[in-house]
């Protein structure tokens, strides 16, 4: 009792204090919990938890940010699953959509809402590790006495967002436990595989959102995210996550309005008609390649005579 009456005490007073707000995205996001949400951290609050029919909705409509996460959620837990950790996969509203736990485990998460359907807000339960993140589009850990509420301090979580194809946010994947003996060591390691395990899923929903395109990938990106561009055929870009496009200063107009990949890329150009033959190397070569050197075949694939493919190969020194 006297645990959860000097945290209130704590959250009142650095949350009052502008200057301890602007050095601290943790007292920033208490602050945001009184001001903007009217919470009070001595409050007993459980989760909003939705309807069956309204939780069927949410996890209907993430169907295929679901699908994608899977084994990456596997993956992770049967990492940290038997340190005592739980992990939930929630969508950009906070809605925990899927989860994992051991069954030991399962009482105490459910008592604390780390649960489907679950809704893990900063409006809902204060200062979080998913709500926080997703509040703040930055991974975060928030260590038990960080939280808002004083009935969550027992509680330990970091998550990392995660962005959809067109680096938009799209949901937070979550590591949460209750050991008493975790610390600042065991919740790095921690942050690290949550991290890993996002990024890892939004390059899975970059590359589903562009089946058939080559991907290449931005060396002037800065950053552990992904910083990859979707190439159709004719090398024009038709995508980019959010990595490559904060290093290539790209947008949904200046991609729709297309654009080369080696004009994005800042690449040396050629003259137009140095473009041309270089193209039409590249096309005699793959022809020969497949054909394992066989003119026959190659001409063949090519819709041409052996003898006009001997003059460009001539004309191409690709004799």
């Amino acid at each position: 009792m006297q645990d959860i009456v000097q945290h209130a005490e704590q959250v009142y007073s650095a949350a009052h204090q502008k200057s301890a707000a602007a050095s601290s995205p943790v007292v920033a996001s208490w602050r945001r919990c009184m001001t903007m949400h009217r919470l009070q951290p001595e409050e007993q609050r459980a989760p909003l938890r939705l309807t069956e029919a309204e939780f069927r909705a949410a996890h209907e409509a993430s169907s295929h940010l679901i699908a994608e996460a899977r084994d990456e959620l596997d993956r992770l837990f049967l990492t940290v699953g038997k340190a005592g950790c739980c992990l939930l996969l929630t969508d950009r509203n906070g809605i925990a959509l899927e989860r994992r736990g051991a069954r030991a485990d399962d009482g105490a998460f459910h008592d604390l809402g780390l649960w489907t359907g679950a809704v893990w807000t900063e409006a809902s339960m204060g200062t979080n590790g998913i709500g926080t993140a997703l509040a703040d589009e930055r991974a975060v850990t928030i260590y038990r006495d960080q939280h808002f509420f004083s009935a969550n301090i027992g509680l330990s979580c970091t998550t990392a967002p995660i962005r959809d194809h067109r680096g938009q946010l799209a949901a937070a994947l979550d590591i949460s436990t209750c050991r008493d003996d975790v610390n600042d060591m065991t919740l790095a390691i921690l942050s690290q595989a949550v991290r890993d395990a996002a990024m890892r899923i939004e390059t899975n929903l970059f590359r589903s959102a562009y089946p058939g395109a080559r991907f290449l990938m931005v060396a002037e990106a800065s950053g552990p995210a992904p910083a990859l561009l979707a190439v159709d055929r004719d090398d024009l870009v038709i995508g980019a996550t959010r990595a490559a496009r904060l290093a290539l200063k790209l947008d949904d107009i200046r991609i729709a309005e297309g654009l080369a990949a080696a004009d994005a890329l800042k690449e040396e150009r050629s003259p137009q008609t140095a473009d041309l033959l270089e193209a039409e190397r590249a096309a005699l070569r793959r022809a020969l390649t497949r054909s394992k050197g066989n003119i026959s075949q190659a001409a063949l694939a090519l819709g041409m005579s052996r003898a006009t493919l001997h003059r460009k190969m001539k004309k191409l020194n690709l004799h």
